[in-house]
């Protein structure tokens, strides 16, 4: 662990920190709803107003603060106080100062923070206003730090508004101290409320010139209404000889010369001078403050870009709508292929779309139902009263189809889809957030099955999650220790009937449940964190086979290889291919790279660019499982396409039903088209494999010719003999 450094100016530091009334440990409520703001504002648990002391730190606000480690070399806002602007820290584990940090390590469970530095009109720093929360955050924007140090200059101003107050109670000061620049506007007056002295700073923020104010009322510094305020308090100090602070206003209003009206603050003390009472009043015009304040209170509740509810509130509102024992629903609706809007009309056009797409939700659900934008092209509902699942899902197909009606934009015709995820209370939680999770994997099973899906929550979609966060930390440990393996399924040429290749598929020796297929594990795999590491081990396992495969007899050998997306954003994909071929002497030609329509249909030009430069070296691209989702036929002219390969479902029902047959032939004459191969899964049957011979399609492969193998099996079906381990 990393301790804080000590500042050269320490000891002046510890004074400032005095001045300020820090000398106990009291809270500072005029902070308070700041905290509860930056808690809200940026969806943390924790966030705090720690004032740093010789050895240790104390809290001047905080808000979902529990028992914690106050030593000053382990606070987090002791190192933010050596920094200029703030520090943010996306993820503790990962720092070199606080990966092993108590806060870090302990059951405070610190993940990330986010601090700026308070600091004392002469710079020094007394503190930090931070947020912290027990879980990453990788994504804290320019925008939230922007955020936060305006918070934070808030924090500021009232710790200067305590400083005053406590330097006035503490030593009165002479009024020079006031009369010469001074921006902090002073009013001196006696017990029957006569001005006895003002400078100019509280001459002008009233429209006076300083030699107005001297002999007057300080009635005139205030509206009729609220005077009996300041004179209630007055008469009670002066009945009780009541000397020093007396109170501090912050809702009353100021009065100009020209009767204009602002919001004043301002703190009252009292003294005594010759046996008669004095008064000071320090003033301040809030007017900025409190709009600073409603913005920031607007900032935590809505989207600025559509109005709607923001992601705090929406789960407020569902905390509370679940706080009365009456049926509810929540839909979490995402936006398909809202990206290539961005891309192709761009990001103001693309704003453009979120609003009226908002604006077209919040037409169909009534207050007190309440439709918030949580993320990019994320949206959220939430609906009281609605008492059964068809209901809900009534109300979900009618928010689907509306999203999905044509909307005109600066002469653009745009069309989006979307796809919903429904939950319903009590039917299947109780609880805020169980019930936004279940929304949220309905929404996930939704999306799984198409675009423009709704799917209503069932308990087998937790079970569904809690597998594959199992199976995602079972991964790690698969990677580590060696656990997977490559099966092997022939490819035939269906003109000769001869083997010309195989497509190495994953397999998973799981040392409890034996050897696992993709299904039961891809989609924790294909969404983590280790899917480019795997994927260049298969690239690299596969080529080493068939390589060794043609050296030993089969020359014309061809291994198709199925490529993660992750692979193509880390590192060089294509730089990795060729070195991979070229390490184990495998010409181009002999390796075939299969994509999915998922890749395909994210139009990303990083994969496009990578594919050209692959097929111009030589690689084969393979298009799998074409026809079963949305691709377009504009991809096969976009995409660097060498083969398509027509999906088992259709080969399984081209012979008994036309629909699928009209797929097939359909796919086998644009690929014709397109001067592209083809080749055709899931081949079980002998009339299967003669009508697509007759169709014209080049190659196959299924159980007909060979289920997926161990690479042993798959050299003696190819006539290989006692063959050792490619690796």
């Amino acid at each position: 662990m990393k301790c804080p450094a000590i500042l050269a100016n320490e000891q002046e530091r510890l004074a400032a920190l005095y001045e300020h009334g820090f000398d106990d440990e009291g809270l500072v409520p005029s902070l308070d709803p700041i905290v509860q703001i930056a808690a809200r504002m940026f969806d943390m648990p924790v966030a705090a107003v720690n004032m740093i002391g010789s050895d240790h730190v104390f809290f001047a606000a905080a808000v979902g603060i529990g028992e914690a480690d106050m030593r000053r070399d382990v606070s987090f806002c002791a190192h933010a106080i050596n920094q200029i602007q703030i520090m943010v820290v996306p993820d503790t584990t990962l720092d070199e100062r606080f990966h092993d940090n108590p806060l870090v390590t302990g059951e405070a469970n610190v993940r990330f923070y986010a601090g700026v530095p308070l600091r004392s009109p002469g710079g020094l720093a007394l503190g930090a206003l931070c947020v912290i929360d027990n879980k990453p955050h990788l994504n804290f924007s320019e925008e939230d730090q922007r955020r936060l140090r305006e918070l934070a200059h808030i924090v500021s101003d009232r710790l200067e508004l305590r400083r005053i107050e406590t330097s006035s109670n503490r030593h009165r000061p002479t009024f020079e101290k006031y009369a010469g620049n001074s921006t902090t506007p002073v009013v001196w007056f006696d017990e029957h409320l006569q001005i006895l002295a003002w400078n100019a700073a509280a001459a002008l923020s009233h429209g006076y010139s300083l030699s107005e104010g001297v002999g007057q009322s300080v009635d005139m510094l205030v509206p009729e209404r609220d005077r009996s305020i300041l004179h209630e308090t007055i008469d009670k100090a002066v009945a009780a000889d009541t000397l020093g602070h007396l109170d501090t206003f912050s809702e009353i209003s100021g009065l100009r010369k020209d009767g204009t009206r602002f919001l004043l603050g301002f703190s009252l003390f009292a003294w005594k001078e010759s046996g008669k009472m004095r008064f000071e009043a320090i003033l301040k015009d809030i007017t900025e403050q409190r709009m600073e304040e409603a913005d920031l209170r607007l900032r935590a509740n809505v989207d600025l870009l559509t109005g709607l509810a923001n992601r705090a509130r929406f789960y407020r509102v569902v905390e509370d709508t679940l706080t009365v024992p009456k049926p509810a629903a929540v839909f979490m609706i995402d936006l398909d292929g809202f990206k290539d809007v961005n891309d192709t009309l761009g990001h103001t056009l693309g704003d453009a779309v979120l609003k009226q797409v908002a604006v077209q939700m919040a037409r169909l659900v009534n207050v007190p139902g309440l439709v918030a934008r949580i993320g990019g092209d994320e949206f959220a509902i939430v609906v009281p009263n609605i008492l059964n699942p068809e209901a809900a899902m009534d109300l979900a197909e009618k928010i689907i189809q509306q999203i999905a009606m044509p909307i005109l934009i600066d002469g653009h015709e745009v069309r989006v889809a979307a796809s919903c995820g429904v939950a319903m209370a009590p039917l299947h939680a109780q609880e805020a957030l169980e019930l936004v999770s279940d929304a949220d994997l309905a929404l996930f099973k939704a999306k799984m099955s198409g675009r423009g899906r709704v799917f209503l929550f069932t308990p087998a979609l937790r079970m569904e999650a809690v597998a594959r966060r199992l199976y995602a930390m079972e991964l790690h440990r698969a990677v580590d220790q060696g656990e997977f393996l490559l099966y092997y399924q022939p490819q035939v040429n269906l003109n000769t009937g001869k083997v010309i290749g195989a497509e190495a598929l994953l397999r998973w020796h799981h040392p409890k449940r034996g050897v696992l297929t993709p299904i039961s594990f891809l989609p924790a795999l294909e969404g983590g964190p280790l899917a480019a590491i795997v994927g260049s081990w298969i690239l690299d396992e596969a080529c080493a086979q068939a390589a060794y495969w043609r050296r030993n007899g089969a020359s014309e050998f061809r291994i198709g290889v199925n490529l993660f997306e992750a692979q193509f954003h880390v590192g060089n994909v294509v730089q990795e291919v060729m070195d991979i071929l070229a390490r184990h002497g495998l010409p181009p030609e002999a390796l075939e790279l299969e994509i999915t329509e998922n890749i395909a249909l994210d139009n990303d030009e990083v994969v496009l660019n990578a594919l050209r430069k692959l097929k111009i070296y030589g690689v084969g691209i393979a298009f799998d499982d074409f026809g079963t989702g949305y691709a377009s036929l504009s991809l096969l002219k976009t995409y660097p396409l060498t083969r398509i390969k027509i999906d088992r479902s259709f080969v399984h029902g081209m012979l008994e039903h036309k629909q699928d047959d009209s797929v097939v032939c359909a796919t086998l004459d644009i690929a014709h088209g397109f001067d592209l191969q083809t080749i055709a899964e899931g081949i079980e049957t002998k009339s299967q494999y003669h009508y697509l011979k007759e169709k014209q399609c080049e190659e196959g492969q299924g159980s007909l010719f060979g289920k997926p193998m161990p690479a042993m099996q798959f050299a003696s079906l190819i006539g290989i003999k006692n063959v050792p381990s490619a690796a």
